[in-house]
Order: structure tokens, then sequence, then C-alpha cells
């Protein structure tokens, strides 16, 4: 055999090892890809694609930790909803949410955390000096009245109600208490056209389950419509 073929062979046999070890290579990649598409399509809500309950919490509270007094907590309910599904059909309730949460993400922004708790109902934690808060929490109002126009040409008239909250008001820095406050103050802002922000008080409403206990002697069931 010529030395010519001898490095042939030989160039030939490390191509083969090198293209045979890089086969199990490419298929992790393949395979890690799509866990993390799997793993990414769980944190996220499939119609909406804001952050689920679980992934929306653990980025909201690592704002809070980072950000501390210059953070706002924001709770959003989307008003007379079950009406735009009666009046226009369920895909354009699906619109309207999609839209919805488009309007939440653009006003946030890449750093914020937009989470759709469930239903009509969404939670933005960003970073948003006590200061600015009156300002922006009217530009999200805005932008949340604004018509939803369908695929169809329809125009769906659309609100919703808001509370906010920060770590001053309530005198803390955890989630679930800042949720809750936001979450009273919203109740009392229902259908006012304007955000609602958290006053001492709120942080001593309760809410369980659904049910927000008020005053003495009254009692709110579920969430208006």
């Amino acid at each position: 055999m010529s030395s010519l073929l001898r490095v042939q062979g030989r160039i030939g046999q490390r191509t083969l090892l090198l293209t045979t070890a890089a086969l199990p290579l490419t298929g992790w990649a393949v395979h890690a890809v799509a866990l993390h598409r799997q793993l990414a399509a769980t944190r996220r809500d499939p119609l909406t694609g804001l952050l689920r309950r679980d992934s929306y919490t653990v980025r909201a509270r690592r704002l809070l930790s980072r950000h501390g007094d210059d953070t706002a907590v924001v709770l959003i309910d989307q008003d007379h909803f079950k009406a735009v599904n009666d009046d226009f059909g369920h895909a354009a309730g699906d619109a309207v949410l999609a839209a919805t949460a488009a309007r939440l993400t653009a006003w946030a922004g890449p750093r914020g955390a937009v989470g759709r708790l469930g239903g009509d109902e969404f939670a933005v934690v960003l970073e948003l000096p006590a200061g600015r808060l009156e300002q922006r929490l009217a530009q999200l109002v805005r932008m949340l009245h604004t018509p939803v126009v369908l695929d169809d040409g329809r125009t769906v008239d659309v609100a919703a109600s808001v509370g906010a909250a920060i770590p001053a008001a309530v005198d803390s820095r955890d989630l679930s208490l800042l949720q809750r406050a936001a979450d009273a103050a919203l109740y009392d802002g229902k259908h006012t056209g304007r955000a609602a922000i958290v006053a001492p008080e709120h942080a001593m409403v309760p809410t369980i389950n659904g049910r927000r206990v008020g005053r003495p002697g009254t009692a709110v069931w579920g969430r208006a419509a």
C-alpha cells in the first residue's frame, strides 16, 4: 500500500471516529432543546404566553428581594368578561385575554414579572419607584381600556380593574401579603375606571379562597363581573 493510501486510510478512520463521536452529542443537543421547550411550555400559559402562577411567583419574589421598596405589585381583573364571552363568543374572549396579556407585557417591560393567575385574573411585579406609581398606573388603565379589534373586524369594548401595592404601604416585602392587599384595593376600586392604590387598612383584609371579608358584618364572595 502506498504512503498516500495509508494517509488517506488514517484520515478516513479519524473522520469516522469523529463523526461517530459527534452523533451522541448531536442527539443530546436535540434532546436538550426539546426538554427546554417542554419546560418553557409548562412555565407559560398556552393562551397568553404569560408565566403560570408558580413561575410568576418565583420571578416576582426575586424582583422584590432585588429592588425592595422600589417595587410595585399590581393585580388586574378583567371587567365584564362573561359578557364578552356571551355576546361575542369564547374565541373573542380568548382574543381579549391575549390582548390584555400583550398590553401587560408591554407595560411591565422585559424585566417585569407578568403572570396569569387564572381565568381573567393577572398579576404584575416590576421595579417602580413610588414617585412614578400614579402616573404609570394611569397609563396602564388607559391601555387596558383600549378596545380590542378581533380578526373579523369586530370591536370589543374592554375594561379592567387594577389594584396596586408597594412594600412601604404595608410595611412588608412579602409577596402574598402585597397581593392580598392589592386584591382588597382592587375590589374597592372595582368599575371606577381608576387604579386603586393600597392604603394601610387593605393589609388587614383577609382573602381566603375567593372570599373577601370586609368591614365587620360584611362579606363579599367571589369576584364582581
